[in-house]
């Protein structure tokens, strides 16, 4: 299987603009407990607190985005990858924003 990410990122951010909530989001990857998605949040859109699965990573594809915890945030930019922290947090998007969200749902 292979993943056109800038074919994603494109179409994503385009039913991001029009979208009620400022999202889109699309499982790409599949593999046992591995799960890939790209998902786009419009400038301003964010994803609200929620639980990080047991381990993760974001690698922003366009944009900034803020990484909101109880430990602090972390700002990521186009090209720029980072662990999920292991605890309740957000995602808000600075600008127009896509990025790839890789997750073991299950160790």
């Amino acid at each position: 299987m292979m993943v056109d990410l800038e074919a994603q990122t494109q179409t994503h951010l385009e039913k991001a603009s029009t979208a009620e909530h400022g999202r889109s989001a699309e499982l790409v990857v599949q593999d046992g407990p591995l799960r890939q998605s790209v998902l786009a949040l419009a400038e301003g859109a964010e994803l609200s607190e929620h639980d990080a699965p047991p381990a993760a990573s974001i690698l922003v594809l366009r944009g900034a985005i803020d990484v909101v915890a109880e430990s602090g945030t972390t700002v990521l930019e186009t090209g720029m990858l980072a662990e999920i922290p292991h605890e309740r947090h957000s995602v808000k998007a600075e600008v127009d924003s896509v990025f790839l969200l890789t997750a073991v749902t299950d160790i």
